[in-house]
């Protein structure tokens, strides 16, 4: 559901914490409230994710993990306005003659970032590749043409990151917020245009892209933290590698996604 349909249950009276009407959306709640929602007849629920027939571009596969090169333009999993038609739509197309398979999101990206998504095959693998995320095993790095030259050129990012509180769409950079990190490195840079490679040393929603916007070089193409730009339709974002343990036998794997045309034409800018 969307955060405004929330929001109306709550004022129309139909959330209860404790037995109690809650009051608004911003109360607080105690640690084991019980929480009881009763849903309107007009409800529609979601249903389970369904096989499509969407092509996906392997980049690796074996029986415990998948790594897909996810196009720019495509949602990742089904969400509230994107029902059908995303990336996990389509593992479970390709899974669906493999008994027993529980595919699980490892790594996420935006609709218009392009690049590696690493999902896992089984409920086990999820567990295990997450837990060593939380003990940095896995790192993820990434590339984007900024606009202006990053000084230095390279360096760490550490800025704490919340929900703008008039559009919780769009996060911003507050001290009250969740303590955020990017590692970053200038690639290459020429004509107002840099080429960066960035390493999340936490995994915040929007983070690189908020980083980046915050420190004066926002990413081209970045229409909610940037400007538009002429020569990019979508912000100039790429998961380019992911390196992590392999789940069951702990060997080192790293998977690659080669640059997409856009952002090649893009750096020649640069």
């Amino acid at each position: 559901m969307s955060r405004a349909q929330a929001q109306r249950w709550i004022t129309g009276g139909l959330v209860s914490v404790d037995r109690t009407r809650a009051a608004r959306a911003s109360m607080h709640v105690r640690e084991g409230a019980t929480i009881e929602v009763t849903l309107p007849a007009s409800s529609r629920l979601r249903e389970e994710p369904q096989p499509e027939p969407i092509p996906l571009d392997i980049l690796y596969e074996d029986g415990d993990v998948i790594g897909i090169n996810k196009p720019a333009g495509m949602v990742v999993h089904p969400s509230f306005q994107n029902a059908t038609g995303t990336l996990l739509n389509g593992v479970l197309w390709r899974l669906r003659d493999r008994k027993g398979v529980r595919p699980g999101l490892v790594s996420r990206l935006d609709k218009d970032t392009s690049g590696v998504v690493l999902v896992a095959l089984s409920v086990g693998a999820h567990a295990r590749i997450q837990l060593d995320a939380r003990a940095g095993r896995v790192a993820k790095q990434y590339l984007a043409v900024v606009r202006g030259t990053p000084r230095p050129t390279r360096g760490v990012i550490t800025l704490p990151l919340r929900h703008d509180p008039a559009d919780r769409r769009r996060i911003i950079a507050g001290e009250d917020g969740a303590p955020s990190q990017t590692r970053y490195r200038v690639v290459s840079s020429g004509n107002g245009y840099s080429l960066v490679e960035c390493e999340l040393v936490t995994g915040r929603t929007h983070q690189i892209r908020v980083h980046l916007a915050t420190r004066g070089w926002p990413i081209v193409g970045d229409r909610t933290y940037g400007v538009a730009d002429p020569l990019m339709a979508r912000q100039a974002l790429h998961a380019w590698k992911i390196a992590f343990r392999h789940p069951a036998t702990r060997e080192a794997v790293v998977i690659e996604a080669p640059l997409p045309v856009d952002i090649q034409r893009l750096c020649m800018k640069t």
